[in-house]
């Protein structure tokens, strides 16, 4: 196994950053369904954000074996990076198939933390994950484009300068192959919001700070749109093996938070005489979770070794996501158990960790979704949908 994606040393950096954001700081953010400001910024002010994008925009140039283990340690540690991770990844249309002039003119400032990229417009209410089925359409008058449709569960909207759109360019009876007429844009919010968008929060179990989008004739400026015209349902695809990578790292990260809070947990808590870890009840279902991250992180190294090494690990990235997210939540279920009653008081922050790891058994992929693209692509089975 290759052992220096391991990054000792940002790991241990990460951690300590941690250390100033305590669990009650994570409480109080979920109780007030606040976004972590303080703790975002002082990522940003770090450098974190930035790692993967290109030094000659300002960033560290990171390999996305680096990003992937701030992620987990930010959820190791007892915090949740879905307040900022999208950036990571969002980041990548942009640098892969962006203008140099937008590229010069965007990533130093996200970079140096001057403009956040958080937002991310692809789903809608009637398409759901099928995203060809999209119907937010964006019509070119003179040199605008002219907006109108609606996008949900868009996250991070209310705390983002810049949103990465994908609208539909060209009807799709308009076009030989489906995946053609889809556009993506960068959409500078500040000078539309509150007049041709509309941001309406949606409260969910989660503190995730997400939301829902309304565009009545909102202008983007044409040197907005990213790449050609109708090839945006492309660009989208090729970012989504980082986005596995890197969503499976938080996976990890929870699992392990999991495992030793549980662990701890039953070596101290007595019951009848007796520490419950010494119940095989108890034991067992911690050790299998132990044994499932395990197997799961193998499996996410190795796809970032493929990552790193200019393959496109489609097969091994998705397996990561899927595996991840299942080692999470088995861990999630084993560390409850063990909690007995007190996991579900906020002390603990248990019951608020088991909230958030259930995510990832829906998004940013559904995990029957994955299976599908497994059984299709790989296992060459007919397509079910």
């Amino acid at each position: 196994m290759n052992y220096e994606l391991d990054h000792i040393d940002v790991r241990e950096a990460i951690t300590k950053l941690c250390e100033g954001f305590p669990n009650k700081y994570w409480q109080k953010c979920d109780r007030e369904k606040k976004y972590p400001t303080e703790f975002v910024s002082k990522l940003t002010e770090q450098g974190y954000l930035g790692v993967l994008i290109p030094e000659q925009y300002g960033g560290l140039g990171s390999p996305i074996s680096v990003g992937a283990a701030i992620l987990e340690e930010i959820h190791r540690s007892g915090g949740n990076a879905g307040a900022c991770h999208a950036q990571m990844y969002t980041m990548g249309t942009l640098l892969r198939h962006g203008s140099e002039k937008q590229k010069s003119e965007y990533l130093p400032k996200i970079a140096a933390g001057d403009l956040r990229l958080q937002a991310f417009g692809v789903t809608e209410p009637n398409s759901g994950t099928d995203t060809l089925a999209l119907s937010t359409t964006a019509k070119l008058i003179d040199n605008s484009y002219v907006v109108n449709g609606q996008k949900i569960w868009t996250s991070r909207a209310e705390h983002s300068d810049l949103l990465l759109l994908l609208a539909r360019t060209t009807q799709k009876e308009s076009v030989k192959n489906k995946t053609d007429g889809l556009s993506v844009f960068i959409v500078d919010m500040s000078t539309v919001l509150n007049k041709s968008l509309r941001i309406k929060k949606i409260s969910t179990m989660i503190n995730h700070s997400t939301t829902e989008l309304f565009f009545d004739n909102m202008l983007v400026p044409v040197d907005n749109l990213i790449g050609e015209e109708g090839k945006g349902f492309r660009y989208i695809l090729s970012g989504m093996n980082a986005e596995r990578i890197l969503i499976a790292a938080e996976c990890i990260g929870d699992a392990k938070w999991f495992i030793e809070k549980a662990s701890k947990y039953a070596s101290e808590r007595k019951v009848f005489g007796r520490a419950i870890g010494t119940n095989q009840g108890i034991q067992f279902p911690i050790a299998r979770a132990y044994a499932q991250m395990r197997a799961a992180e193998l499996t996410l190294k190795h796809a970032i070794k493929l990552y790193e090494t200019g393959e496109s690990p489609g097969e091994e990235a998705n397996l990561a996501k899927l595996l991840c997210a299942d080692a999470s939540w088995a861990a999630a279920e084993a560390c409850l158990q063990t909690f007995g009653g007190f996991g579900f008081a906020e002390e603990y922050d248990v019951e608020r960790k088991y909230r958030e790891a259930r995510l990832y058994q829906v998004a940013p992929i559904s995990t029957n979704l994955i299976l599908s693209y497994l059984s299709e692509h790989v296992l060459a089975m007919p397509r079910s949908y």
